[in-house]
């Protein structure tokens, strides 16, 4: 086997087409070739930026949040500070070392990184040395779970969810199917590639929004069941444990029709079924979904918000201004424009949101009072 090209073409040769979320995962995790298990993928100099990455005020905002959600649990020492898909822990450590000015912070927090990539792992210890809360790591939060049941948790989760795993439904004449993936073979001295093929019918369409099922043939839609389960994992945890999650990511408020599934590479982006393994694959979240299955299990549910409404809201404004005070002119601009890529409609202000999740009876910033 010399590329994951060739062991999913073999796969598929050998028992079949395959669905869209073995592909993605397989892509984006497969241990000897999957995106993230061999490359730091994040910055100007990788594939994509993430918030983190534009700017240190976005987690220290977020470390203002923590510690006063800390504060509204009533300090509990200890408590698990857990970040789902750290990227290069940038936000923890920019967030921690906003958060270890409340007083008795620092004696109390328990990080852990929930990461699979031995790369990010170890761009993950360069970026925490030095600092107070050097993370322990695990490969899923199922194992947090069993780690730390029975003491209060803040979880965060930045552009994590959208990496995850997605099936494709296609409406077709006589109704929905799955959509997969397929290989064929090159003609006349061409090679051959991957390509979307459809599927048996579902038998069963509850997977489809009642009020989607009635599309017309072409349409697309995208179900995320890992995500669905994770946000189950997280909700129970909060349930039985206490404590709060705040998650960041880009998508829409309700299900709906249409393809989001992308590639990028490069900062551009790429044919996602052409080079497997070497560009990041995403799909935008539903946050009704999330939202709908944490409150299922009992949690409170606050927003999703706008992230620049969110981070308005908690004082982004006031914290670049700060450090407007005693920077340079070129300084200056790189907050402005770092402050605006966060906050502005036409960038990530809209697109991107906020959802967080709590225990019962927990008021938390910026939705509480």
């Amino acid at each position: 086997m010399s590329s994951l090209r060739d062991i999913l073409k073999n796969e598929i040769k050998a028992r079949g087409p395959i669905t869209v979320s073995r592909y993605m995962a397989q892509a984006l995790g497969h241990d000897e070739f999957g995106y993230y298990m061999r490359q730091d993928p994040f910055g100007t100099d990788g594939d994509f930026i993430t918030a983190p990455e534009i700017s240190q005020m976005f987690g220290e905002i977020i470390g203002v949040w923590v510690a006063v959600v800390w504060q509204a649990l009533g300090q509990p020492n200890p408590f698990n500070l857990i970040e789902l898909g750290p990227g290069r822990g940038t936000l923890m450590s920019d967030a921690v070392r906003a958060a270890e000015k409340m007083p008795g912070f620092e004696d109390a927090v328990r990080v852990t990184f929930v990461e699979t990539s031995p790369a990010l792992k170890e761009v993950q210890k360069q970026t925490m040395a030095g600092l107070f809360a050097m993370p322990a790591w695990r490969d899923s939060f199922s194992d947090v779970d069993a780690d730390f049941a029975g003491c209060p948790s803040i979880i965060l989760a930045n552009e994590f969810f959208d990496a995850l795993p997605i099936d494709q439904y296609e409406k077709a004449d006589d109704g929905w199917h799955h959509r997969l993936i397929n290989w064929a073979d090159g003609e006349n001295g061409e090679a051959g590639g991957f390509v979307f093929a459809l599927g048996e019918i579902l038998e069963d369409e509850s997977v489809i929004p009642p009020d989607l099922r009635i599309a017309p043939p072409g349409a697309l839609f995208e179900h995320c069941a890992s995500g669905a389960k994770i946000i189950s994992e997280i909700a129970t945890h909060i349930q039985t444990n206490s404590g709060a999650a705040l998650i960041f990511d880009y998508g829409h408020v309700e299900p709906g029709i249409g393809e989001t599934l992308q590639a990028l590479k490069a900062h551009e982006f790429f044919d996602p079924l052409k080079s497997p393994g070497e560009a990041d694959l995403t799909a935008h979240v539903d946050f009704s979904l999330l939202g709908d299955t944490a409150a299922k299990v009992g949690t409170q549910v606050f927003g999703p918000v706008p992230q620049g409404a969110f981070l308005s809201r908690l004082g982004l404004r006031q914290r670049a201004d700060k450090l407007i005070l005693n920077a340079t002119p070129e300084q200056i601009q790189e907050i402005e424009t770092a402050y605006a890529r966060l906050v502005d409609a036409d960038q990530m202000g809209t697109l991107f949101k906020a959802l967080c999740l709590a225990s019962p009876g927990l008021g938390l910033p910026p939705w509480s009072g």
